[in-house]
């Protein structure tokens, strides 16, 4: 980094991402003003490909490619949604995770279309109230177990792309609903596209929800510093604890797995966590507290381990 304390920032080129950088760089600007950012646009595997995600390595395929631009030098900093990033495995060598930002919701809500006209369709009613062989998009297979658990007549379908690709799919017919993360469509500015929120009892929200995490070369103290700046402790803690959980499980993006830490009112993390089979049939819960969060999340997945979650993951 120059001495002028211009930050590369890193990031995936959709539209999202490119949000979630702009959150940075305000951040920033209210915090560090002295510090310039340039944005370093960069096309992903992932992002290019259409097929299921575990053909490319799961969700590396997401970030690969940022991690690198670090490594190379060609970026300073790279800022990833903690669910995008692989939990079972470390950060690449030669990086590490500096800083989690403060959290947004965590849920998962249903979208309806808007037809030509701006009618919204369904966009009022709850998902306990859609019709048997609505045909739900979302290719997640967190969500598609859960759905498979609680509404068993409603029809999971595939869908990739980013937010805004999967909107315009489901307005041209496509689809009837979407399942879609609450915070995602705060962060493109479309809230209200946001349907049915469901809750996190229902439905476990992902490892990592609603969270962004800043990630730089471990060897360079200036983006360290800088990064530090933006850090939220409370965050840092949950994910901790949720990404500690989802590593000695060795979940990936093609395990149903879900998870939410919270910190409680007298400074303890509880942690729910559950796996559950693709078909909803097996549904394995655990819900345990702790002040230390590596010492929770293990103590969750051992307590999933016990009921057989290494079956259900394969």
């Amino acid at each position: 980094m120059s001495a002028s304390r211009l930050l590369r920032i890193g990031t995936r080129s959709s539209p999202m991402a490119l949000a979630q950088v702009e959150r940075v760089r305000r951040m920033l600007a209210d915090r560090r003003p002295d510090v310039a950012v340039e944005v370093v646009p960069l096309s992903t595997s992932g992002d290019r490909w259409q097929g299921a995600l575990s053909e490319l390595g799961g969700k590396g395929a997401f970030t690969k490619e940022v991690d690198q631009a670090l490594l190379d030098g060609r970026a300073d900093l790279a800022v990833h949604c903690v669910k995008d990033v692989p939990g079972d495995r470390p950060a690449p060598a030669g990086t590490v995770f500096a800083a989690y930002l403060a959290r947004d919701d965590v849920r998962d809500c249903l979208v309806a279309p808007v037809g030509g006209d701006g009618s919204r369709g369904s966009v009022g009613r709850r998902i306990d109230e859609l019709p048997a062989g609505t045909r739900v998009g979302t290719s997640a297979v967190r969500r598609i177990a859960q759905l498979a658990l609680h509404w068993p007549d409603l029809t999971a379908v595939p869908i990739r792309g980013n937010a805004n690709s999967r909107l315009a799919r489901l307005d041209a017919g496509d689809y009837d609903v979407l399942l879609l993360a609450v915070a995602g469509l705060h962060r493109i500015g479309l809230p209200e596209r946001i349907g049915h929120i469901i809750d996190v009892d229902t439905f476990v929200p992902a490892v990592g929800s609603g969270t962004l995490v800043l990630q730089c070369r471990q060897d360079d103290e200036a983006a360290l510093e800088i990064a530090g700046v933006l850090a939220d402790h409370r965050t840092g803690r949950e994910t901790e604890a949720e990404r500690t959980m989802l590593h000695i499980l060795q979940g990936s993006c093609s395990s149903p797995i879900g998870g939410y830490a919270r910190t409680e009112p007298d400074g303890r993390l509880s942690l729910r966590a559950r796996v559950i089979s693709l078909d909803g049939k097996t549904v394995l819960d655990a819900h345990e507290w702790a002040t230390d969060p590596v010492v929770l999340g293990t103590s969750v997945a051992a307590s999933l381990l016990r009921q057989g979650a290494r079956e259900i993951l394969g």
